[in-house]
């Protein structure tokens, strides 16, 4: 069942790739180790993703809407294993965890058309 609109999915993109960059410092795990690191990188990937996606809050628009979706739910999945992956999980896994189960279910609850790409206009009757 897919009822995020991209245009949400966009805006919601652009918080969480910069409430991971800022996590390690927000739940204090900002050692400069895997755990901030896998935190950091993996917001600026999706923030980068977001700048490059065809939907309503892209800017350059070269990835599919269904390609970024699937990237999504792979760094989402990423993410949530990460802690295990690594070996940072017995301080810290809750950020990684849950916000990875976040961008699964983003990215298998959006839309997988924009709203720009339906071949409606935006005017207002």
């Amino acid at each position: 069942m897919r009822f995020i609109s991209t245009k949400a999915h966009g805006a919601l993109d652009y918080l969480t790739g910069i409430l991971l960059i800022a996590s390690p410092w927000l739940f204090g795990f900002n050692l400069g180790d895997e755990a901030q690191w896998v935190a950091i990188i993996s917001g600026a990937a999706l923030l980068l993703l977001s700048v490059m996606t065809d939907y309503e809050m892209g800017v350059m628009k070269n990835i599919k809407m269904s390609t970024h979706l699937t990237m999504d739910v792979l760094m989402g999945v990423f993410l949530a294993a990460s802690p295990w992956l690594f070996g940072f999980a017995d301080y810290v896994y809750l950020p990684h965890l849950i916000i990875g189960i976040m961008e699964i279910g983003a990215g298998l609850m959006t839309e997988r058309t924009p709203y720009h790409s339906h071949g409606m206009t935006h005017s207002h009757h």
